[in-house]
């Protein structure tokens, strides 16, 4: 597969997957490009965020982001045919305070990816509207809830240890909304 002007944020995900693969360098995708993933079109990103989980030196990055058309400018990495970029940013990979983040393997475009399970795409959205107040990524989180079946008593009790309570009423009311919105809205059979 190659990257084009008409690629989308998951085909360039599973380009670099299977470059970095190749590569023998594991990295994990994170942040709003696993949102754009997860939500099916609810968000997003112009960017792709991946935590290396190796150590690879800098010449073996820049290598192995070749393979896949990408150039290093000065932080990012930028292709001439897409205008999503991509970002390695410094780990460990971790979502608020916790850092006990089991990446998971899927297949995004018939290729492996490792990234964030939805549960974690869930709670790193709702991280940067805890501690941002990111109203964006409040709604990128509700996008990823109602799309896939999560860990909500997970998603609770890591709310209450990032002293994000209120946060978590909202995101509860924001959901039930979201859902209510999608019955109302859904297939209506004969009257």
């Amino acid at each position: 597969m190659r990257i084009t002007e008409l690629s989308t944020l998951a085909q360039v995900a599973a380009v670099l997957a299977g470059a970095l693969r190749g590569a023998g360098i594991r990295a994990v995708l994170t942040g709003g490009a696993c949102a754009t993933i997860y939500s099916a079109g609810g968000y997003q990103s112009e960017d792709l965020d991946l935590i290396l989980q190796s150590s690879p030196t800098q010449r073996s990055l820049d290598e192995a982001m070749a393979k896949a058309g990408f150039a290093r400018n000065g932080e990012y990495y930028e292709h001439p045919r897409t205008s999503f970029f991509v970002e390695f940013p410094r780990g460990p990979l971790a979502i608020g305070t916790d850092t006990a983040i089991t990446p998971v393997e899927m297949p995004v475009e018939g290729v492996p990816v490792l990234l964030l399970s939805a549960t974690d795409s869930c709670r790193d959205r709702l991280a940067a509207f805890y501690h941002w107040r990111d109203r964006q990524a409040l709604g990128a989180a509700v996008a990823i809830a109602t799309n896939h079946a999560l860990d909500l008593e997970n998603i609770r009790a890591w709310s209450r240890r990032e002293g994000a309570s209120e946060g978590l009423e909202e995101f509860v009311r924001a959901l039930e909304a979201a859902k209510g919105a999608s019955r109302r809205s859904g297939p209506r059979g004969p009257r």
